[in-house]
């Protein structure tokens, strides 16, 4: 570890930087003296009252009143790891979750010294030279050009064993530092597949290279059968969600690590994943060996789990040992946004709205080929539950909702219902339509998390006015 170990002397409070951690000091009880003037949105902090061991000392200090951001002096106090680390808003810091850490520490206030905050302390994980303090906020945003949200499905089994699962999280470290972890760049989680699978830490955890690398090495070996279908499916259920830090209109991927086979169904759960919107990704090493074939519920499991069966999404490495050449070509992989076939996208993520005119002027031949338009239209998109949403309303002067948004969830009813709607014949009032759609199709369904498309199929000019309701459906939409 790159960071050099603060000595607690028990003198004057030594000067420590806004980033300095609790790991960084080794002693059970320390006296520092935190800068003034600390960016708030920059501090890691991790629990509340008793703090994770990665979090800044100084952003603990602030979070738990005990400093202002003016800076001042703090007394560390080391305490043992826990299982839980809780996220609380206090004094303008919001503290994250973390599942697991090896070590914690809490802060109380300082002796007080006539030592100046100034920031020159001494060398810590975050040198305070000028030079990079100026680089680091620019680091923090990450690879702008592989934003994705990314699980690493790691295998904890008594079948990869102690010394290869230790290789594993070595692989993974590098895959994760290549990836360029920041704000606006890629952001990565951790489960363990054994017996029962365990999220070892979430996308909203860390934002760094550094923390993630410290996250992975504290990861523990559990042991158990290689159940990685039941780890895939809770992941796509469990892991990808909002509160654990998913980005909307982010690829979502799990890079699911195999090494030999899984003890249960896999093809299941890579079906469950899928209608979740994640990619999923094999990395298979070391093939079963003939004598474990019998063992085997499904020797194409890869074929069958992963998210295209198109070679994209299959990657194999033949052990554990000289994988460092394997590291660039799947980070090229995990960065390439246009192949992410299983993501939310347009297709999947949608509710769309058709308003089809239903006036006199269009005709029943007429009417009939515009819904053969909205047929073709709707067949495009991946349409279910948890997938893009269709509604149609015709309207003449009066309006008809022919279906709404929760009517129907699959493909074949939707395009059905589409094709059996009856023509209504009168006026054209394409305004009064849209301020009815907007309130009687979009209104009930205000909270999705599906971006909303109202296309209206007219054939000619509306008797009232068009702009205003228009207007206030956009506004509505924001």
């Amino acid at each position: 570890m790159s960071a050099a170990w603060i000595p607690a002397l028990g003198l004057a409070p030594i000067a420590i930087t806004c980033f300095t951690r609790g790991l960084d000091i080794r002693k059970e009880k320390a006296d520092v003296l935190c800068p003034g003037g600390c960016p708030l949105e920059e501090f890691s902090v991790y629990g509340n009252i008793v703090y994770a061991s990665v979090s800044s000392i100084c952003g603990a200090a602030v979070h738990r009143g005990v400093i202002s951001n003016s800076g001042g002096p703090v007394r560390v106090y080391s305490l043992p790891g826990r299982e839980n680390y809780s996220s609380v808003d206090a004094n303008g810091i919001q503290s994250q979750m973390l599942s697991r850490w090896s070590a914690s520490f809490t802060v109380t206030k300082g002796k007080s010294s006539t030592q100046e905050a100034t920031g020159q302390a001494v060398s810590t994980a975050h040198p305070p030279t000028g030079k990079r303090l100026k680089k680091t906020p620019e680091k923090k945003t990450g690879n702008k050009d592989c934003k994705a949200d990314i699980a690493f499905l790691i295998d904890g089994s008594f079948n990869i064993g102690q010394r290869r699962f230790n290789l594993q999280k070595n692989f993974v470290g590098k895959v994760a530092l290549m990836l360029g972890i920041g704000t606006e760049g890629p952001h990565v989680g951790l489960v363990q597949a054994s017996e029962h699978p365990k999220i070892e830490f979430y996308l909203k955890n860390f934002t760094s290279a550094k923390d993630v690398l410290f996250a992975i090495k504290e990861v523990g070996f559990r042991g158990g059968n290689s159940n990685t279908g039941k780890a895939l499916k809770h992941t796509a259920q469990k892991f990808f969600t909002v509160d654990a830090g998913v980005r909307k209109g982010i690829p979502k991927v799990v890079v699911v690590f195999i090494d030999g086979w899984p003890s249960d169904d896999i093809e299941e759960a890579g079906i469950v994943a899928r209608e979740f919107g994640v990619n999923v990704f094999i990395v298979s090493v070391a093939k079963p060996i003939p004598e474990e074939l019998g063992m085997v519920q499904d020797v194409t499991f890869v074929d069958k789990a992963v998210c295209r069966n198109n070679g994209f999404f299959s990657y194999h490495m033949p052990n554990w040992f000289g994988t460092t050449k394997y590291v660039k070509p799947l980070v090229q992989k995990l960065c390439t946004h246009e192949q992410m076939m299983c993501s939310k996208t347009c297709y999947n993520s949608v509710n769309i709205a058709f308003l089809i005119d239903g006036s006199s002027s269009v005709g029943d031949s007429n009417f009939r080929l515009m819904l053969e338009f909205v047929s073709n239209i709707a067949k495009t998109f991946e349409i279910s539950d948890i997938g893009a949403k269709i509604a149609a309303v015709q309207f003449t002067y009066d309006q008809r909702t022919e279906f709404s948004f929760t009517d129907y969830s699959t493909k074949e009813n939707v395009l059905a219902v589409i094709r059996n709607i009856r023509y209504m014949s009168g006026g054209t009032a394409t305004g009064d339509a849209i301020s009815f759609t907007v309130r009687n199709v979009f209104g009930p369904i205000r909270e999705s998390p599906n971006k909303n498309f109202l296309v209206i199929v007219t054939d000619g000019q509306s008797y009232d006015d068009v702009q205003g309701p228009a207007a206030a459906a956009h506004d509505a939409a924001k």
